[in-house]
Order: structure tokens, then sequence, then C-alpha cells
């Protein structure tokens, strides 16, 4: 057996992939084999603890796993970003592990990365990690990883092999409709729709959950104008939707576009909301405050997050009974002032 050696001739430090590789096997094996699982025969594990020692590959948090059986640990993958929804949720996720007795380990992914995910997945396993929570809201690429330890999905982020993923807070098409419906309520004809970028999953799920409330109610679904998230995004929609005089009633994916929206349609002369109602997604510190006050759907972040929590402690604790299951997470709809019936149409020749 020879040690791996990195760039300029150092010794690397050496990862649970190195042990696998000088011991002829899996790194799934490998793991089961610190994990002091069953099913590894005696010559397996007796390689993989020569090559473990020859290569000097001494984790702390792995010998703690031997005597205890757990790290007290949990791995948390998320996007390393400063939009409202992905960090409102990591707190969420802070404040729910602090009733667990585990504490929290975060890896950041970058947007663009298409290894991000299955990167901080090996970094957190190589640190013992009892459970991950994978907290990505973006469809960089098709992803697929094989975790031994228990996995919780907030939202649907790429395929996961193992032997218990838990998932919870898949809901923002049920938010999505509520907010189309409120206004399909108020007696507007059809809602518009101002989306976010598609490839995030929540954009997506927020698009689904407005067709299918169009749907529901028969209405006719208008063309979707695309944003990034950002109130500048919201604006140049809001440019080009002022144009339009049949639109009455607009559902945007997010509260930042909801209100770069509102000040393109007042600037253009349009109403919010005598001549064009408004709908935002999230319901964010501001919205209250903006002019006028936005009507909005307000995600349950805290209650996604211990939810998901209590499924993730309760796999990692019990394997051997079933898991739970999540509900539907609740529906709140915050209604202010953006939001009201839609203006009496004027017939030909009586205007």
């Amino acid at each position: 057996m020879t040690r791996p050696v990195g760039r300029g001739g150092s010794s690397a430090a050496p990862r649970s992939v190195d042990v696998a590789r000088l011991a002829g096997v899996s790194q799934k094996t490998v793991s089961r084999v610190f994990n002091d699982e069953q099913y590894v025969s005696a010559d397996v594990r007796r390689r993989v603890l020569e090559a473990a020692d020859e290569l000097g590959y001494r984790l702390n948090n792995a010998a703690r796993a031997l005597a205890s059986g757990r790290t007290r640990s949990i791995g948390v993958v998320t996007l390393g970003t400063a939009l409202y929804g992905p960090a409102s949720l990591l707190m969420g996720i802070e404040r729910a592990a602090r009733d667990t007795g585990y504490a929290l380990r975060v890896v950041n992914t970058l947007e663009g990365d298409p290894g991000g995910i299955a990167g901080a997945v090996e970094s957190l396993l190589e640190q013992g990690v009892d459970g991950i929570v994978i907290s990505e809201p973006i469809d960089e690429s098709k992803v697929s990883i094989h975790v031994e330890v228990p996995v919780l999905v907030l939202g649907a982020p790429p395929d996961f092999a193992g032997p218990r993923v838990v998932t919870a807070g898949v809901g923002s098409d049920l938010l999505a409709r509520a907010a189309t419906e409120h206004l399909l309520g108020l007696g507007h004809a059809t809602v518009h729709h101002l989306a976010g970028p598609q490839r995030w999953y929540a954009a997506r799920d927020r698009l689904d959950g407005w067709r299918a409330a169009l749907k529901a109610h028969g209405r006719d679904e208008p063309s979707v104008v695309q944003g990034d998230w950002s109130a500048a995004s919201g604006y140049a929609a809001g440019c080009e939707l002022a144009s339009d005089g049949d639109v009455t009633a607009v559902f945007a994916a997010n509260d930042d576009m909801a209100i770069g929206l509102i000040r393109a349609l007042t600037e253009a002369g349009r109403r919010v909301p005598d001549d064009v109602s408004v709908v935002g997604f999230d319901d964010i510190p501001v919205a209250a405050y903006v002019t006028p006050p936005l009507t909005t759907v307000r995600q349950p972040f805290d209650a996604v997050a211990q939810e998901g929590l209590k499924l993730l402690v309760h796999a990692i604790e019990k394997p051997h009974q079933d898991p739970l299951l999540a509900s539907d997470p609740p529906v709140e709809l915050v209604v202010r002032s953006s939001t009201a019936p839609p203006p009496p149409r004027t017939t030909p020749g009586h205007g």
C-alpha cells in the first residue's frame, strides 16, 4: 500500500475515499466500518482498518461515533445567499436545533456549481454527522448521491439514495394557489403571474400552484412574466404589464418583485389596488410598510424547520421504527391594502 501524495510532494490529508481506494472497497463500506454497522465481513473490516491506519485516517468525530454511537451533530447543506427565503429557513433550522440537543454544522453551496451539493454532503460525512438537512433551492443539475445517515429534504433537491430519507416543507404550490384564489375570489376574471427564476424549485412550485388555481376555476391562463427575485426585475415586469389594460390582478412569486411591480404600475398611472391588485409571497418585514401595504402569503419557516428536525431526529434515534410523516405546511394569507375587487368594466359608448 502507498500513501497518497498531494501537490508539490506533500502528504494529502487522508479522506474516507482514500481509505476506500486503498482497501479496494466502496466509500459506503468504509462508512459502515467506522459506524460499526452490520453486514461487513471480518476480512473487509480488517482491510479497511489497516488502510485507515496506514493512511493516518483519524477523525476525532469518527472515534467519538465509535464510542458513543453518535456525534450529536447534524449537517446542513444550504445555498450561500442573503435572499429572504433561504436565509430565513436556515435561521429557522438553527432555532429548531436548539431544542433537539444536536449541534449544527452548516456547509454553503454556491449558485452555478453543479458539484456543490455532492461536495457539501461528502464534507459533512467526513465530519461524522448523524444526519443531514438538504435545504438547497436550486436545480443545478441531475445529481445522485448515496448517503448512509438519515437525510431530511426541505424542498425538492436532487435524487438521494439511502435507507432513511424524509421530506418536509414541500408546499409552495399550496401557498401560491391560496394567493391566486384570493384574487379570483375578489372577482378578477383571471390572474397574471410574475414568476421567479425557473432553476429554483420554489419558483416552479409557485408557478404550478398558480396554474392549478386557474384551471380549477376554469379561468384563462395569461402568459407568464419571469423575474429574478429582485425588486428591479419586478419593476421591469410592471412596465411591461402596465400597458395591458386587461391586467387587473397579479400574483408575484416573492415580495421584492411585488414591490418593484407596484412602483412601475403606479408610475404608469395604474393605481394599486383600484386598477390592479397585487399579491406577493413571503411576508418580508417591510411588506406591511410599503405603499400600499402588501397583501402576501406568509411562509411558515419556523414551523417547517421544527417539524423537519423532529422527523430527522426520529430517524436518527429510532432507525428501526417507521419514519414519521410530514403534514402540509400551514397556509396563512396576510390580507392588506394591495388587493381589491376589479374596477367596473365600461360598456363601449358609455365610458
